[in-house]
């Protein structure tokens, strides 16, 4: 998995967005290049255009990168609480899946190289 730079992050911040957002108007992290909100289905679009040309996954949608989110932050010992707040579930049990499915890679990871396997 591909750790995110959080310098490219800062880059279109400091560089980029500035430029399409001219008026100042918009609180939005991700804006088109009319300086409007970006929609929805156009990032949808994008994460959809991305991920085929990285060859990484066949089918990449916002759904997918969520996931692969969640299950990074819970996997790397980030507390369930605060992911269930970034991830907007108002219900912990929605979170708790997450879990699960470190647990599953977990037991998969210690099946492969245990010596008494």
């Amino acid at each position: 998995m591909t750790v995110p730079n959080p310098a490219m992050l800062q880059r279109y911040l400091a560089d980029c967005r500035p430029k399409l957002d001219r008026r100042g108007n918009t609180e939005r992290l991700f804006i088109s290049r009319t300086g409007k909100p970006m929609e929805r289905v156009a990032l949808w679009m994008l994460v959809e255009k991305y991920g085929r040309s990285s060859g990484l996954l066949k089918s990449v949608s916002p759904h997918t990168l969520r996931h692969c989110f969640a299950t990074h932050l819970i996997g790397g010992g980030a507390d369930l609480r605060v992911v269930q707040e970034l991830l907007g579930h108002s219900d912990i049990s929605t979170t708790q899946i997450y879990t699960h499915v470190d647990q599953d890679r977990l037991k998969a990871v210690h099946a492969k190289f245990h010596p008494r396997r």
